[in-house]
């Protein structure tokens, strides 16, 4: 069945908009994958532009939340990439863990998530 072709760039939209956020993020393929859920197989599709997520998925709502949490760290980090990717690598007191670790699980995405939603309130 053809997708409608709103669907289809709703799709696309997020699926760039994901890769972007795990290239300025510092993400690697593997650490994406296994955030996602994905194989590597499909990932490498993704990058390639011959895969886009679903929207009915849970790897839809699992990129929509680490594309937040890029947009959250990008706004209190005013775009500094390299400030952006020495967060998510380094530990963290308040999350008891590496970002980058902690986000490979849903639970840690979402934690992740609100702390840095928290933080942003403040700016």
């Amino acid at each position: 069945m053809p997708i409608p072709r709103q669907q289809s760039s709703r799709a696309e939209v997020l699926t760039k908009a994901l890769i972007r956020a795990a290239e300025r993020l510092g993400l690697s393929r593997q650490e994406l994958a296994a955030t996602l859920g994905l194989s590597p197989a499909t990932l490498s599709r993704m990058y390639s532009g011959r895969y886009v997520l679903d929207e009915n998925s849970k790897c839809w709502e699992l990129a929509a939340l680490l594309v937040r949490l890029y947009r959250g760290l990008d706004a209190i980090v005013a775009g500094d990439e390299r400030t952006l990717q020495a967060w998510i690598r380094n530990p963290n007191i308040d999350l008891h863990g590496v970002p980058a670790e902690l986000i490979e699980h849903i639970s840690g995405l979402n934690t992740v998530v609100a702390y840095v939603d928290a933080n942003r309130a403040r700016i």
